[in-house]
């Protein structure tokens, strides 16, 4: 559980702090201090629709998003799977393909679920407060939040706990239900083979990621938490904006807690993007740097 707890305050986390690039083609070359919170909305508004491959090129500068791109279709970072992994893969997708897949998944489940409901239903408040603490734990610990984050990511933590804690994930019925999303979630992405799905290209794979959101948030909506609500209940507010930064106030709902959270934006030759992205490309570009071996010359060698 304490896992599960993780990937969802992870996913909530994604949805609150996603940051974009994207300036109003009616501004023209104008510092009009509204573009940046039209380049949030516009972030959101790709998050909300499910458009990966436009939100991450709406995210980086010209040049990270086509190494980005480049990096993806080349597949330089990627570990070719063992024959393990396509065999589970392989299994999975037959499974949950299947003409009977929901009646021959949920007899698989259901003793589990009973076992679960008989040995720890009655623990789940502690469990959840054992997951809250760490998740808080790691949060506090985070060398890369201010205390204002720190803050802002402990409510996010407390709501999400809060609904965990009322929520009954192994009621039988929601669970078939489920089963029933996983199954039509797979139909719909038609990967038989993990090699097949490892060869998609980036502009491939974003319809591919759109359908696997679309059966997380219809998981999601089964346990009445829904990631379009929240979504759209997000309002952006200019806190400060000059020439090339900007500090946002984004208001929104979780959960029906409202919340808030702040995002800084700096600008680049006319467009919006989220510091934190920009920061973490320059600490790669100089990790990168660093990490080349001198050029041999006449001169040094």
């Amino acid at each position: 559980m304490s896992k599960f707890f993780v990937g969802i305050s992870l996913l909530a986390a994604l949805v609150v702090g996603v940051a974009a690039c994207n300036r109003d083609p009616s501004a023209g070359g104008s510092r009009d201090a509204s573009e940046p919170v039209k380049a949030m909305k516009a972030s959101i508004a790709l998050a909300r629709s499910g458009d990966f491959a436009g939100l991450i090129k709406n995210m980086l500068p010209p040049a990270e998003f086509e190494r980005v791109r480049s990096e993806w279709n080349s597949r330089t970072n990627l570990d070719k799977p063992t024959d393990a992994e396509r065999a589970r893969f392989a299994d999975a997708m037959s499974r949950l393909t299947a003409p009977d897949a929901v009646e021959t998944l949920f007899k698989d489940v259901e003793p589990d679920i009973r076992q679960f409901d008989a040995q720890y239903q009655q623990q789940m408040p502690t469990i959840v407060a054992m997951g809250k603490t760490y998740v808080r734990g790691l949060v506090q610990q985070s060398q890369g939040l201010s205390p204002g984050e720190k803050q802002q990511a402990g409510q996010v933590i407390e709501t999400l706990s809060q609904w965990i804690e009322k929520t009954r994930f192994t009621d039988p019925a929601k669970v078939r239900q489920v089963i029933g999303i996983l199954s039509d979630t797979a139909r719909k992405l038609d990967l038989k083979t993990l090699d097949e799905a490892q060869a998609l290209t980036f502009e491939q794979s974003s319809p591919k990621l759109k359908i696997a959101l679309d059966g997380i948030k219809q998981v999601l909506e089964v346990y009445d938490f829904s990631i379009d609500a929240t979504l759209d209940s997000m309002t952006v507010e200019p806190i400060t904006i000059d020439a090339d930064t900007a500090r946002l106030k984004i208001s929104y709902s979780l959960l029906g807690t409202p919340l808030t959270s702040e995002t800084e934006m700096v600008r680049i030759e006319d467009r919006w993007y989220g510091k934190d992205t920009i920061e973490k490309i320059k600490e790669r570009a100089a990790t990168s740097a660093a990490a080349k071996p001198p050029v041999l010359t006449p001169e040094n060698g």
